[in-house]
């Protein structure tokens, strides 16, 4: 059984991000504050689920939470700003969406939620200087595998993931060739034979490696 808090304030927010090691597409993420009676049973690390199950859960989180939030960071702004300051970014932004404000925040990971705040940068969203303080203000704790370990956690993994399948879903059918429907971006043997084949196209990450050293892309 998932834990509920860490730190046993009320209004103690789990956020988590989906999508970092892939090649094309958002990198997701999702935050979440939960009802301090909140149980479900199946809840686990987003990555444990079947999709099936993960979809059966999302509604039930939604339905249930005091409030959440989701953001794509697309891949022109992860170019611009790297994989690791854009998933950090994704999380930042979903906190401010939320309401109430939290009181505390736990993140998946080992990086502190308000590290590279007020980045210059030419796409996405630029915070305030009111909104950087905000985030400054708020407690925060990274747990290293939190999504097996906090129910607030694993729940904002699950909506981070559902709804970047969803949204990788959904550009498969303007470009098919690729086959997200299926591998949703990450790098398998078919993505990347479609990479080789058909080259890259603007929802890839031009700053990844989109093929292995030993294959080159012809122009």
């Amino acid at each position: 059984m998932l834990s509920k808090s860490y730190s046993n304030l009320v209004l103690e927010c789990g956020t988590d991000e989906a999508g970092r090691g892939c090649l094309a597409g958002p990198v997701t993420a999702a935050a979440i504050l939960l009802p301090t009676e909140f149980e479900l049973t199946l809840l686990n690390d987003s990555k444990q689920l079947s999709e099936k199950i993960r979809e059966k859960l999302k509604p039930i989180i939604e339905t249930t939470a005091v409030s959440f939030s989701v953001t794509h960071i697309h891949n022109t702004e992860i170019d611009e700003i790297n994989i690791l300051n854009a998933s950090m970014k994704a999380m930042q932004e979903c906190i401010l969406k939320l309401n109430p404000t939290p009181e505390f925040i736990i993140v998946d990971g080992n990086r502190p939620l308000n590290g590279k705040l007020g980045m210059k940068q030419k796409t996405g969203k630029i915070f305030t200087s009111d909104e950087i303080e905000l985030l400054k203000s708020i407690p925060n704790t990274s747990i290293i595998k939190g999504d097996s370990k906090y129910l607030s956690i694993a729940a904002a993994s699950v909506l981070a993931k559902t709804y970047r399948d969803e949204y990788m879903n959904k550009i498969h059918e303007e470009f098919p060739m690729y086959n997200w429907k299926k591998n949703k971006g990450y790098p398998t043997k078919d993505h990347r034979e479609a990479i080789k084949k058909y080259g890259p196209c603007k929802y890839h990450r031009m700053s990844f490696r989109l093929l292995p050293e030993q294959l080159t892309l012809d122009f």
